[in-house]
């Protein structure tokens, strides 16, 4: 991938971070444990790890978001520090949304209708944590996408300079 490809990618997974970022912080700061209780009474220790999870997904997004506009603010383009950056938001963000940690939510492969969401819970979520999630898999779907074939590229010529 020359610079300029590298550059546009850059830009383009810094305006995905920047528009999820906005969506889940503002679930984030309206919800709480007591909303989603009122709206699906459930079991109280699966919500609060719903939120942590969520957080975490914030948090590493932030730092993908500030990785980027540090290499998209560089006077001159850093083609290595991009593929560092890219590859370090492909598994903090993009792994981190398909498949979080205390497993909550997993990627079902076996989905078969384009439209249905890829993203089951170990438990019936309220409604509004399931829609929050919906709404962003398309744009996590994209940015996976853009980053799957350059990680493995990224990943295989780091194998082979090691080896």
């Amino acid at each position: 991938m020359n610079e300029f490809m590298m550059g546009t990618q850059v830009q383009r997974i810094h305006s995905f971070l920047e528009e999820v970022i906005i969506q889940l912080e503002e679930y984030l700061n309206s919800v709480t444990i007591h909303t989603l209780l009122k709206e699906k009474p459930g079991d109280r220790v699966y919500y609060e790890g719903l939120f942590s999870n969520l957080r975490r997904l914030v948090v590493y997004c932030e730092e993908g978001l500030d990785a980027s506009a540090s290499v998209l603010q560089h006077d001159s383009f850093k083609m290595y520090l991009a593929e560092k950056v890219l590859y370090k938001i492909y598994h903090k963000c993009i792994i981190e949304y398909y498949s979080p940690r205390y497993n909550l939510w997993f990627e079902d492969l076996r989905t078969s209708y384009p439209e249905e969401s890829v993203i089951r819970f170990r438990q019936e979520p309220p409604d509004c944590f399931a829609e929050l999630l919906r709404n962003v898999e398309g744009d996590f779907h994209g940015a996976r996408e853009d980053l799957a074939e350059f990680e493995t590229e990224y990943r295989h010529r780091r194998l082979s300079s090691k080896g």
